[in-house]
C-alpha cells in the first residue's frame, strides 16, 4: 500500500488538533487573563533505506542517505504567558498583575491553585474571593463597616472604616512565580496547578523576586490576537486541504496501477 496514504493521515490528524487549539484561543478571546496556546509539532520516525555516511564503494562515503519520513504529530501545546492588554474598570476589587506571577487561591479540596484573573469579590463573611468563590491566599478579611479599599502595587491591602480617617492595613496579596510556567496544568476556571514540570512556587511580595506589581482598578485581558489566530486558521485549513489532496493523488496512482495489471 502506498505509504503516502498513512503519512497524509498523520498530517490530517495533526491539522485537526491544531484547529482545535486555534478554536479554543478564539473562543477565549474575551476571557479575563486567558493565555493562548500554541501547538508544537514533531516529525515521526524515519524509514532508513540508505544511511548517510555509509560507504557506496571502497573509500567512497555517501554524502547523504535515503530516509523516508512517516509523518507528523502534535507533541505538545505551549501556553504563552505574555501579558495581555490592561482594561481599566475603576472597580476597587479588580486587580491586574503587571509582569510575572500568579494569585494564590485555595481549592475546596485544600490544595493550592494559581490564577491571573484578579476580578475579586467579597464573600458573605467578608473574605476576598475569586468569582468562583475560592479564597485568596493568604486570606484577607474586609469588615462590613469599610468604606474604602486600597490595594498598593506591592500588594498591601489597606482599608478605611466608617468614622475613621486613617487607613488601616488588613493584609497583603502575595504572588507566586514558577521557573517554568508553561509546565503548569491548566484545569479550567482560569486556574492552574503545580506540576513537576513547572517546579515549586516561588512566593513573594509583588515587585520582588522577578514578580510583577499589582494595578488596582484594572483587569488583564486575554493575550489572544484574533487576527493572528484567523491567519493561523486559514493556514491550517490549507494544510488540511493539501494533505487531503495527497491522499486523493495516492489513491489515483494506486487505481491506475491496478487498472494496468
Amino acid at each position: 500500500m502506498n505509504s503516502a496514504l498513512w503519512v497524509s493521515k498523520t498530517g490530517l490528524t495533526a491539522m485537526d488538533k491544531q484547529l482545535n487549539v486555534i478554536s479554543n484561543n478564539l473562543a477565549n478571546v474575551s476571557t479575563t487573563a486567558f493565555k493562548k496556546d500554541r501547538a508544537v509539532f514533531e516529525d515521526l520516525m524515519y524509514k532508513t533505506e540508505r544511511a548517510p555516511g555509509g560507504l557506496s564503494a571502497q573509500n567512497a562515503e555517501l554524502p547523504s542517505g535515503l530516509q523516508l519520513g512517516t509523518g507528523v504529530k502534535v507533541d505538545a501545546t505551549q501556553k504563552d504567558f505574555s501579558n495581555g492588554d490592561f482594561n481599566v474598570t475603576g472597580r476597587k476589587l479588580d486587580v491586574a498583575i503587571q509582569g510575572n506571577g500568579f494569585f494564590q487561591v485555595l481549592q475546596p479540596d485544600g490544595t493550592m491553585a494559581y490564577t491571573r484573573d484578579g476580578s475579586f469579590q467579597l464573600s458573605s463573611t467578608g473574605q476576598l474571593v475569586t468569582s468562583n468563590g475560592l479564597v485568596v491566599q493568604p486570606p484577607i478579611q474586609i469588615d462590613p463597616d469599610v468604606t474604602s479599599i486600597n490595594i498598593a502595587k506591592d500588594g498591601v491591602v489597606s482599608v478605611q472604616k466608617k468614622g475613621v480617617t486613617d487607613m488601616q492595613q488588613v493584609g497583603v496579596i502575595n504572588l507566586a512565580g514558577f521557573v517554568n510556567p508553561t509546565g503548569l496544568d491548566a484545569i479550567g476556571g482560569n486556574l492552574y496547578t503545580e506540576t513537576n514540570a513547572s517546579g515549586p512556587p516561588i512566593v513573594g511580595a509583588p515587585g520582588t523576586d522577578a514578580l510583577g506589581s499589582l494595578g488596582q482598578g484594572m483587569l488583564e485581558a486575554s493575550n489572544v490576537n484574533s487576527i493572528e489566530e484567523l491567519v493561523n486558521m486559514i493556514t491550517t485549513q490549507r494544510a488540511y486541504e493539501m494533505n487531503s489532496k495527497v491522499i486523493s493523488s495516492a489513491d489515483g496512482m494506486m487505481s491506475f496501477a491496478i487498472q494496468q495489471l
